[in-house]
């Protein structure tokens, strides 16, 4: 490959880089074409790019970016993932399909700025999807505003209750 083609490659990669919420890297030595593009098809459909390249081409591009924090596991054959919107799609996917084929190997991720572990990443991939957890933080906000209402409206219910009683007290008297 030629220097000019390297370059290139380390700077596609270096903006993509740092331009992505949560990369996560895998080792894919073993998986046949079809598989491979059957993998990406899938992060794909969650816009998250699926790339291989030289380990040294992914050292160079990641200097000065979060991803620095785990170039020692661009070790053997390595494949990034990439999401800028939701990062935990990837961890979905890439989780789910190495469980259906056992060669494909998460190492490593960052996300935020931190690095995250296998452990981690299967943490992530049980979470709902962002709708539901947004949907979910909804109704726990809507609820502290609807049962502060309801207090309200409870004192002058209770104060008719009270003057009803007391007239009726009276009318009876």
């Amino acid at each position: 490959m030629k220097l000019e083609k390297k370059k290139e490659i380390v700077k596609n990669l270096h903006e993509k880089f740092a331009r992505s919420k949560v990369v996560i890297v895998t080792d894919c030595k073993g998986l046949d074409v079809s598989t491979m593009n059957d993998l990406r098809r899938k992060l794909r459909e969650f816009e998250v790019e699926y790339k291989v390249a030289k380990n040294s081409l992914l050292i160079r591009a990641s200097e000065e970016t979060d991803v620095e924090l785990i170039k020692e596991c661009f070790k053997g054959p390595s494949a990034v993932a990439l999401s800028y919107d939701d990062p935990i799609a990837p961890a979905k996917v890439l989780i789910k399909f190495s469980n259906e084929h056992k060669k494909l190997e998460i190492k490593t991720g960052v996300m935020n700025g931190k690095v995250i572990d296998l452990n981690a990443i299967k943490a992530m991939s049980a979470l709902p999807p962002r709708e539901v957890l947004l949907g979910q933080f909804l109704s726990v906000a809507n609820g502290v505003p609807a049962g502060f209402v309801r207090v309200l409206n409870a004192i002058p219910v209770k104060f008719l209750n009270l003057l009803q009683a007391v007239k009726g007290q009276k009318e009876s008297a």
